[in-house]
């Protein structure tokens, strides 16, 4: 390529409460890697939000920035999305990066551009979390029902069909790229996510409770977490908030809190003091399980998905070891691995904990990514 190329963004919707990890790979690359990339996405809140860093930043978007509530949850327009993204033109760009949990790798381009879609999964609802999302959706019951599920079918036609329009996979851990093989028979490469490690205080001395911080949505199984310390009756504290929230505070006992929604300072401090830090989902990457160890917190999560490739289970590591690792996923096999952390407590190292956390760092990222780019045959 002779002349210096033209970078486009792309991501599924920026909203004040859109703060995961595919945000956070958004941030880096805008503010460290690609600092001149145009951003695109269906919805932006943000570049209203005098908070943001986004804030008074040209964004382009779809037609469904305009319909109503769509901040508070384009989801909702599921049947639209795959239309949106494909509505917008990026003919003028050399290169499209995509940050893609659902249809931003869908962008439609050329064939003198070069697509690299950083994937975080594919899109859940349409794949292996489909009868999770029927059975709690009023859409995926009776007639609504059988209309929704032949809405997830057509969603998913299309998300195989878009996977084409990609030149380049990375994933954001192994698990990952081994969903991406499965829906889209697509190699990916890894690299991890930036996790803001310094964000986080160490603390080598912990108190006497357990936490974990999670959307409270059904396949966090927090339920599990509840189920297992109202059996142990040992300190917990639940961070966070979503629609099981009541059910959830009435299942909990009194050695349980549910603080709901908190301030990052209450958070990081939580993390910091934690005897250690519980898990119970099968996460793509896990971010939680990172931050948790660079306060030095130990983490008990279930053994599947990114936490194999972020937690060392001190039985497989006895010098090095950063956690457990438990299945199956239920609340026995979580009570049972509590049991065991407690009885083996004095050979955790919060200093173990730091140093694997550290491998996860924005500048572990800056460097992978960077480093790929530099390796793609640019077009």
């Amino acid at each position: 390529m002779s002349h210096s190329p033209k970078y486009a963004l792309v991501h599924e919707w920026l909203t004040p409460k859109a703060t995961g990890g595919s945000e956070l790979v958004v941030k880096e690359i805008l503010q460290h890697l690609i600092t001149d990339a145009d951003l695109y996405s269906l919805i932006d809140f943000e570049s209203a939000n005098p908070e943001s860093y986004l804030y008074g930043r040209n964004i382009g978007t779809t037609f469904l920035q305009h319909f109503p509530l769509a901040r508070h949850g384009v989801q909702k327009y599921l049947l639209f999305l795959p239309f949106a993204i494909e509505q917008l033109d990026l003919r003028e760009y050399d290169i499209i990066l995509s940050s893609s949990h659902a249809v931003a790798k869908g962008v439609i381009t050329s064939p003198y551009q070069t697509h690299i879609c950083y994937c975080h999964t594919p899109m859940r609802y349409a794949w292996e979390l489909t009868f999770e999302y029927l059975r709690h959706s009023p859409m995926g019951k009776g007639l609504p029902g059988c209309f929704t599920r032949y809405i997830l079918h057509r969603l998913r036609q299309w998300d195989v069909i878009s996977a084409n329009r990609v030149d380049y996979f990375l994933a954001n851990s192994h698990h990952t790229a081994k969903r991406i093989w499965r829906c889209y028979r697509r190699p990916a490469a890894v690299i991890y996510p930036p996790v803001d490690i310094q964000r986080f205080s160490y603390q080598g001395e912990k108190e006497d409770f357990y936490v974990t911080v999670s959307r409270l949505v059904s396949y966090k199984q927090i339920s599990l977490i509840i189920e297992a310390f109202n059996q142990l009756q040992r300190p917990l504290v639940i961070i966070g908030n979503g629609p099981q929230f009541e059910e959830l505070k009435k299942q909990a006992q009194d050695n349980i809190q549910l603080l709901g929604t908190q301030p990052n300072t209450v958070v990081e401090d939580y993390l910091a003091k934690a005897k250690a830090f519980v898990y119970t989902a099968c996460e793509d990457f896990g971010i939680a399980l990172v931050e948790a160890q660079a306060c030095g917190t130990p983490v008990i999560a279930y053994g599947a998905g990114g936490a194999k490739e972020t937690v060392k289970d001190i039985r497989d590591y006895p010098t090095t070891g950063t956690g457990l690792l438990f299945s199956p996923q239920t609340a026995s096999a979580l009570a049972a691995a509590v049991e065991t952390f407690e009885a083996q407590r004095d050979r955790f190292s919060p200093e173990n904990a730091y140093q694997q956390a550290s491998q996860f760092s924005p500048q572990q990222f800056h460097t992978s990514y960077l480093a790929f780019l530099e390796k793609c045959d640019l077009k």
